[in-house]
C-alpha cells in the first residue's frame, strides 16, 4: 500500500475484516494486527488479510486523518468493494468498516508507535548504539512578510516552514551538481546542529516574533560511516500539525517518540533500541518529538523533508551530504554520460 496523497494522512481499513502488517517502507516488521492503518504521506506498507467472512460485500475505505482543525481540506472517503467468489446480488449493502474520527492524534501514534522490526537471526537489525553526532532539528510552520496578494489579511504575510528556523532556499544549480562539480558560492555547509533558540516549543500563544525564519541554503555535512541520532521537534508556531519527516538516500531506526518538547536526560531512557521500526517516512506528531537514528553510509547529497507537499514547498527541508568513504564501493558514482542538463 502507497499514500499518493499529496498533503493527507489517511486512516484505512476494510469492513469486518482484520489485517496483519508485516512491513513498512521495505523493510519486515513483527506480525501487526488491527483492524485499521494509520499511512503518512509518501509511505508504504505491507499488509495481509484473509477472506474469512462470510460471503458477500465489503468496503475498502480511506479517510483524512488532519489534526489541526484550522485547515481547510478534503475531508471525504474514498471507497473499493472486495466481492466473495459466489456472491449473489441481493438489497444488502457493502459492509463499511470502522474507521477513527478524522481528528484523532490517539489513533494515530497508536498504530504508528506499534510497529517493530523483526529483529531475528534471519532479519537483524543495526541500530547505531555509538553515536558521532547527536541533532535536535525543531520542524515549524512560519509567517513572512510578502509583497502581492498570497498575503494572509492585514498584516501583509504569507506562509512559509522551517527546520532550526531556516526556511530552505533552492539553488538555480542543483547542489549535487554544485558538491560534485566542487562549484564554489551554491550553498553553505553551517546548517544548525540545534535551533538558534530554545523555547517552550509547544506552548500555545507564542509570540509573534518567534515565527519568522530565516532564508538560506545550508547542508549539513557527514563523514562516511558518521552514525547520527536526530530528534525532530514540532512546534506549535502558527499552529501544531503532524509531519511526516523523510529522509532520501537512508533508512533510519525510530528509537523513539513523545509529545511535549523532547527531554534528553529523560526520554532517552525510553528508547527502543532493541526492535524499533526501519522506516524511510515517519509521522512526527502534532507538538510533539520524534528520534531516529541512521549510519551515514550511502555517499551522495540526499534531501530530508516534510512529505507534505505544501510544507516541503514552502520550505520544510534540509540536505545532508554523505562523503565518500576510502574503500572500493564506497564512493558517488559520476553521472551518466547521457545525462540531459537541467534548465
Amino acid at each position: 500500500m502507497v499514500n499518493a496523497a499529496m498533503n493527507l494522512f489517511m486512516f484505512w481499513a476494510i469492513g469486518d475484516h482484520e489485517v496483519t502488517v508485516v512491513g513498512t517502507d521495505g523493510a519486515y516488521t513483527k506480525p501487526l494486527k488491527s483492524d485499521y492503518v494509520t499511512i503518512s504521506p509518501g509511505q508504504t506498507i505491507d499488509l495481509l488479510f484473509t477472506a474469512n467472512q462470510p460471503i458477500g460485500q465489503y468496503y475498502i475505505a480511506a479517510k483524512p486523518y488532519n489534526s489541526q482543525p484550522a485547515i481547510s481540506f478534503d475531508n471525504t472517503t474514498t471507497t473499493a468493494i472486495i466481492e466473495y467468489k459466489g456472491y449473489k446480488k441481493s438489497s444488502r449493502k457493502p459492509i463499511f468498516p470502522h474507521l477513527p474520527k478524522v481528528n484523532s492524534t490517539s489513533a494515530s501514534v497508536n498504530f504508528t508507535g506499534s510497529l517493530r522490526s523483526l529483529a531475528s537471526r534471519a532479519h537483524p537489525i543495526d541500530v547505531p548504539l555509538k553515536i558521532t553526532h547527536n541533532f535536535l532539528f525543531t520542524i515549524s510552520l512560519n509567517t513572512v512578510p510578502c509583497a502581492d496578494n498570497t498575503c494572509l489579511g492585514p498584516r501583509g504575510l504569507r506562509f512559509a516552514a522551517s527546520v532550526n528556523n531556516i526556511t530552505f532556499h533552492s539553488p538555480n544549480i542543483s547542489i549535487l551538481d554544485a558538491y560534485y562539480g566542487r562549484i564554489t558560492g551554491v550553498y553553505g555547509d553551517d546548517f544548525p546542529n540545534f535551533p538558534p533558540l530554545f523555547f517552550n516549543f509547544t506552548a500555545n500563544n507564542l509570540n509573534n516574533s518567534l515565527e519568522t525564519p530565516l532564508n538560506a541554503t545550508e547542508v549539513k555535512v557527514l563523514e562516511y560511516n558518521d552514525t547520527v541520532e536526530l530528534v525532530f521537534q514540532g512546534t506549535n508556531l502558527v499552529g501544531g500539525i503532524d509531519h511526516p519527516m523523510h529522509l532520501h538516500g537512508h533508512s533510519f531506526y525510530v528509537v523513539g517518540w513523545g509529545f511535549g518538547n523532547f527531554n534528553r536526560s529523560k526520554d532517552t531512557l525510553s528508547y527502543n533500541l532493541v526492535d524499533p521500526p526501519l522506516q524511510q517516512t515517519i509521522a512526527v506528531p502534532k507538538n510533539g518529538w520524534t528520534a531516529i537514528r541512521f549510519k551515514a553510509d550511502n555517499p551522495g547529497v540526499w534531501l530530508m523533508h516534510c512529505h507534505l507537499e505544501r510544507h516541503i514547498s514552502w520550505g520544510m527541508e534540509a540536505v545532508f551530504i554523505t562523503k565518500n568513504g576510502s574503500r572500493a564501493g564506497e564512493s558517488m558514482l559520476p553521472p551518466p554520460p547521457n545525462r540531459p542538463p537541467c534548465t
